[in-house]
């Protein structure tokens, strides 16, 4: 077998090796109790995992532009007491569903600007936030659960369409939204390109600080209206209902193949993710596992998402090496690393405008007179 090809199956193996093991793991709790492969058992892990999905995407591309949320499970906490507090006092589901949605965007563009314009580390920042909102949280309610929310609204979290469960309707808008934004969007690939190599994306155009506010607002509205999905669920407001949902997200995007350093990923890889925590959810359940370890569980998973994220990259670079050793073209991983990049704008600047030319079709101004990478 020729190198090319050889590589295009490494390439491949890398980036589907989670539907494998999704695949296998679902055969395994199959093979110990015949009920988990049952249709009615698959789309009560749909269902499960329906507002994880929701959180999840919109962190994939917060991930894949180089930054980090961890603010969005305390986020979706304070979200859903708000709502469902606005719901009691004023028996309006609108106004409580505008609040949490609301206070999830103000939140997200916090973040936003805090990470784009003061340059802080959005790994703190969002970090800090995670107690504010979650400490928050605790003191409007002084820790107790919001009760008596309108009936419409706890009938929404049991409510059909056409027979499927209107969570996993939500879930699949989500899915069909995030891939038509990724690869059908000039955003898509702007977000992409920033988090390849923020001084090249800045110099031909970019605007990099725009893109980051709106990607982590965007991070921060869907968390709310996963708190919303979360009360309507359980049929009242915990404090505490967002909880642990950031490690669970990060979980999903990493397996998912989203590389943690950002300028990589696919969608059908973060559904991938998704699956394989919802499946080995849901298997442990069935297997009468207790939920604290569940949690260990879900750390361990985590752990594994990370070492496989380095392994990914190596060997996507290697086999992407092997292809392209013979053309002497540039690597992926060479435009990752500051240290290779050339001095000049006009080389740094042309491969990555000319790729998203041919992708979107879109003239984008080059910024060579701008000053260097301390504006972006």
């Amino acid at each position: 077998m020729k190198h090319s090809n050889m590589g295009k199956v490494k390439i491949l193996l890398a980036q589907n090796g989670i539907f494998l093991a999704m695949i296998v793991v679902a055969l395994i709790f199959g093979a110990i109790n015949p009920r988990f492969l049952s249709v009615g058992n698959l789309m009560t892990i749909l269902q499960q995992i329906a507002e994880l999905g929701v959180i999840s995407f919109p962190i994939a591309f917060v991930v894949m532009m180089g930054c980090a949320d961890m603010s969005v499970g305390s986020v979706a906490s304070l979200a859903a007491v708000l709502g469902g507090t606005v719901m009691v006092r004023t028996s309006s589901i609108g106004l409580g569903i505008l609040a949490a949605l609301a206070f999830g965007l103000v939140a997200g563009l916090i973040n936003g600007f805090l990470v784009a314009y003061m340059r802080l580390n959005t790994f703190v920042v969002t970090l800090g936030f995670l107690s504010v909102w979650g400490g928050l949280a605790m003191f409007f309610t002084n820790g107790k659960t919001v009760t008596q929310l309108p009936t419409p609204f706890l009938l929404f979290g049991s409510r059909k369409v056409l027979g499927v469960p209107v969570q996993i309707l939500i879930l699949a808008a989500m899915i069909v939204g995030s891939w038509y934004l990724l690869n059908r969007m000039a955003k898509g690939k702007e977000i992409l390109a920033i988090g390849g190599n923020r001084r090249a994306s800045y110099l031909m155009g970019i605007s990099v600080r725009r893109t980051q506010m709106l990607v982590l607002a965007c991070a921060g509205m869907f968390a709310g209206l996963t708190g919303i999905l979360l009360t309507a669920k359980l049929g009242a407001a915990a404090p505490s209902v967002g909880s642990g949902l950031e490690l669970s997200a990060l979980t999903v995007v990493l397996l998912g193949g989203v590389a943690f350093e950002g300028g990589t990923g696919r969608i059908s890889g973060v559904l991938a993710g998704l699956l394989f925590v919802g499946v080995l959810q849901n298997g442990l359940i069935i297997l009468g596992v207790s939920a604290y370890l569940k949690t260990v569980f879900t750390g361990a998973v985590l752990v594994v998402a990370v070492m496989l994220d380095k392994s990914i990259h190596r060997i996507v670079t290697s086999a992407w090496k092997d292809m392209t050793s013979a053309k002497n073209v540039p690597s992926p991983s060479d435009s990752h690393d500051p240290a290779t990049v050339p001095d000049t704008s006009q080389s740094i600047v042309a491969p990555t405008q000319n790729a998203l030319q041919q992708t979107q079709g879109r003239s984008y101004p080059l910024h060579t007179d701008r000053p260097q990478a301390t504006e972006v």
